[in-house]
């Protein structure tokens, strides 16, 4: 008496043999490699110019710019670099989740300044894009 046994083995993952398996494993390390990649934080901001008009030499100007993490990671504003020491800015320190606003505020002190004023501020984050730029200006008058 001869048994004949067949062994019916099939790739677990459903792949082809020879160059197709190739093809299909290459192309889903792809996948998982832009997938990774793509998650990142992004930072918009509303209204990154602002004017402050024509003020008094001495006074304090706060001005607020709203921003929103459109991205798929937290985003973390780790510093804000500034051109003068009449400048300060206040941002949030904790990471801001996706899809969620948060508020920086810049305090320009004109009592060391006058004439025509156009100042920037670079937040430096984990934006591939930074870092990001808010500008302000206006004109400070002589006492």
């Amino acid at each position: 008496m001869k048994i004949n046994i067949t062994l019916n083995l099939k790739n677990p993952l459903g792949l082809s043999k020879g160059i197709f398996c190739f093809n299909r494993v290459l192309f889903y390390l792809l996948f998982i490699v832009t997938s990774v990649c793509s998650a990142q934080a992004k930072m918009e901001i509303k209204d990154a110019k602002k004017n402050f008009g024509i003020v008094k030499k001495g006074e304090i100007i706060k001005l607020e710019y709203s921003f929103t993490n459109i991205g798929n990671q937290p985003l973390l504003i780790s510093e804000a670099e500034v051109s003068c020491s009449c400048t300060t800015v206040d941002f949030p320190k904790q990471p801001v989740a996706p899809n969620q606003s948060g508020v920086i505020v810049v305090n320009f002190d004109t009592k060391t300044v006058y004439d025509r004023q156009d100042r920037v501020v670079l937040l430096k984050t984990n934006d591939p894009k930074s870092p990001a730029k808010i500008r302000y200006k206006g004109i400070v008058l002589r006492k």
